[in-house]
């Protein structure tokens, strides 16, 4: 939950000189969108893991790059944690010239919220998602998940005279955090300049139709298809459930909780220290005859592992992600699901149950799109497919902070014997302690 705690950034990587990209632009800037919590991911942490269970809440600010708001006069606030007039309390501005085009790469890095995005009055017309081209489509709201990069291009043609409204709302949850604002200043008005107009509201929270066609339409461009296998070797389907262990409060997949071992499994894999976790497969399947996804299951008890799942090198491996029901009455959430180390084939979305034998047969083959972080909809599944091509240890995991501590995740090895000597610096933890060499 490091990245709750501020650990977070933007990497932008240039392309080498004389390539091309597939639409062209005037300037290029840079918004992350982050939640804020007032307290301590150790307090949030320490609540997530008691009995009785305290969940972390809604957050109580949304940023834009950084800047947010928060209703100071809120009883029970301590009044001198306020300071309206501090030059970081005012929203951020970003200076735009009328008649340019504008690429924004915008980035979620959330604890825990869904957002959507807009700019008040302008289009804007999603270019890229995860780095990999889409065929262009417009958007009035872009709706982002945790985890996920896109750019998206908007021309400044709007009135010049006035400033306007870039605004962030949480949706898929019913939410207490005042949208995030910022402002779309035309110079040479005064980037302070707060816009004549009411903020947009947004989209309604609990509304899946839009957030589900804009994943549907993500394909990739014409001009930069990377074709999927057209068969895989292996299918793994994962339900997404909340669950009890012992009395705790989890997340699992399949009814496994995923919790760390004290030894790396990288350096457990390599130096043979394979008592350090279990060695049981996790897996591969539900018994979805029988699971009904849309109710609260009639005995919410799971277990824990840390095992891992080996891949074979170089196979193609297919993951349906598929959501069900929490353990509260008519609730399922969004979870952004995100794999270290590899791009994947986004090859289908579906509402309801996955059916593993009529599904299948309306994958995207022609213009799938690749990413690394994809969302799972309420009552639906996502499936994607990607070959297990780079020797390690990668994570596959909800990019929500508390769900993948809560043990809403899994752990893929492939290629560990093609992976070279281990330096001694990355030793330390768990039994690894004895290779460190200071």
């Amino acid at each position: 939950m490091q990245r709750q705690a501020g650990l977070q950034g933007m990497i932008r990587v240039s392309l080498p000189d004389g390539v091309l990209e597939p639409f062209s632009y005037d300037h290029d800037k840079s918004i992350l969108l982050t939640d804020w919590y007032h307290k301590s991911t150790y307090e949030q942490a320490t609540g997530l893991a008691s009995l009785p269970f305290s969940w972390v809440g809604e957050p109580q600010s949304i940023l834009i790059h950084g800047r947010g708001r928060f209703n100071c006069s809120i009883p029970s606030i301590d009044p001198t944690l306020c300071n309206a007039t501090n030059p970081q309390c005012t929203p951020y501005s970003m200076t735009v010239v009328s008649g340019k085009t504008y690429r924004l790469r915008i980035g979620s890095l959330t604890a825990l919220s869904a957002l959507s995005f807009e700019i008040e009055g302008h289009n804007m017309t999603v270019v890229e998602a995860d780095g990999h081209y889409v065929e262009p489509f417009v958007v009035k709201n872009l709706f982002i998940y945790s985890g996920e990069t896109y750019s998206v291009l908007i021309k400044a043609d709007q009135d010049p005279t006035r400033n306007y409204w870039a605004s962030t709302k949480v949706v898929s949850r019913n939410n207490t955090t005042p949208n995030g604002l910022g402002i779309f200043n035309y110079y040479p008005n005064h980037p302070r300049r707060y816009p004549p107009t009411v903020p947009p509201p947004g989209p309604r929270w609990d509304d899946v139709t839009p957030r589900m066609a804009q994943s549907v339409a993500i394909k990739s461009h014409k001009d930069f298809i990377h074709a999927p296998p057209l068969t895989s070797d292996r299918v793994i389907v994962m339900l997404n459930t909340q669950n009890r262990v012992n009395g705790y409060v989890r997340w699992s997949v399949n009814n496994v909780s995923f919790n760390m071992p004290h030894t790396p499994y990288l350096i457990a894999l390599k130096h043979n220290l394979l008592h350090t976790f279990e060695q049981t497969s996790p897996p591969d399947n539900y018994d979805h005859k029988n699971y009904d996804i849309f109710n609260i299951a009639p005995n919410v008890n799971a277990t824990t592992s840390n095992s891992i799942y080996r891949l074979k090198f170089n196979t193609t491996v297919d993951i349906i992600l598929q959501n069900a029901n929490t353990m509260n009455l008519n609730n399922s959430e969004t979870h952004p699901w995100h794999l270290h180390g590899h791009d994947f084939w986004v090859m289908g979305y579906g509402n309801g149950k996955f059916n593993q034998s009529i599904d299948p047969k309306n994958y995207n083959f022609v213009n799938p799109i690749m990413k690394n972080t994809i969302p799972v909809h309420p009552y639906g599944w996502t499936a994607l497919r990607f070959r297990a091509d780079n020797p390690g240890v990668w994570a596959f995991h909800c990019h929500i902070e508390s769900h993948f501590f809560m043990g809403m995740g899994v752990v893929f090895e492939e290629g560990i014997e093609k992976v070279g000597k281990l330096p001694t610096s990355i030793m330390g933890c768990g039994e690894s302690k004895r290779f460190l060499r200071p």
